[in-house]
């Protein structure tokens, strides 16, 4: 058994996924942080100084101003911090799209090979030597 899960690991495949969830996870934090960082601040100061993280429904009837007190009094709906994942999930998805276009666009691309003809058949070949045997005899 050991033997197969290391067969499996030095697969190129599996390394290539263990490559991409790494990635993966660090576009996503660097995703995240332009979102919390950069765009929600912007949209925020837009809106009047609205600041979406926190933003939520009280269903417990919490007295909290902030999202952190009122999850602690019971359950919230945080809809402000929803509208971050929305945005961090269209900026992924959007990233990702341009990512798989530029590659099928790369794959699309290879210059066409040049069109090799058929080598003639072997009797086709013989005739074409008994013909230019007898141009030289005659």
């Amino acid at each position: 058994m050991l033997k197969e899960f290391r067969e499996f690991i030095q697969r190129g495949n599996v390394m290539d996924l263990a490559v991409g969830v790494i990635i993966g996870g660090a576009f996503g934090k660097i995703v995240t942080s332009v979102v919390d960082d950069m765009l929600m601040p912007l949209i925020s100061l837009l809106m009047g100084k609205v600041d979406f993280s926190n933003k939520f429904i009280p269903l417990a009837g919490q007295t909290a101003t902030n999202l952190a007190d009122a999850k602690k009094e019971g359950a919230v709906l945080g809809w402000g911090l929803f509208v971050n994942n929305v945005i961090v999930f269209v900026i992924t998805a959007f990233a990702v799209f341009m990512m798989v276009k530029a590659v099928n666009k790369l794959r699309r691309e290879k210059p066409a090979e040049p069109e090799v003809p058929p080598a003639p058949a072997e009797d086709v070949v013989l005739l074409g030597e008994i013909r230019d045997l007898l141009k030289a005899r005659g």
